[in-house]
């Protein structure tokens, strides 16, 4: 199944990082970075390229901070269920 969808619980768990809010600010605001780059590397407009690398900063970082908050909630939910009532 190369192009089909994955089911939940099917992708690998990675641990959570000591700082995830940190962490995906510093990694989306270094890719917002990457994109003022090459729009100045390449001769573009780095007005427009500041207004697009700003709206990937905040639309990434809100995603990833949601994701985050979720699988907190989701670890969280699931560290109160007693261990003979699990799935």
């Amino acid at each position: 199944m190369i192009f089909g969808r994955r089911r939940r619980g099917m992708a690998i768990d990675l641990p959570m990082p000591k700082h995830p809010y940190r962490d995906s600010a510093v990694f989306n605001g270094a890719l917002a970075g990457v994109l003022l780059l090459v729009a100045w590397l390449t001769g573009g407009s780095l007005e427009r390229a500041l207004g697009w690398a700003s709206i990937y900063f905040v639309a990434a970082t809100a995603w990833g901070w949601w994701s985050f908050r979720r699988r907190l909630e989701r670890e969280a939910a699931a560290a109160q269920v007693p261990a003979g009532e699990e799935e």
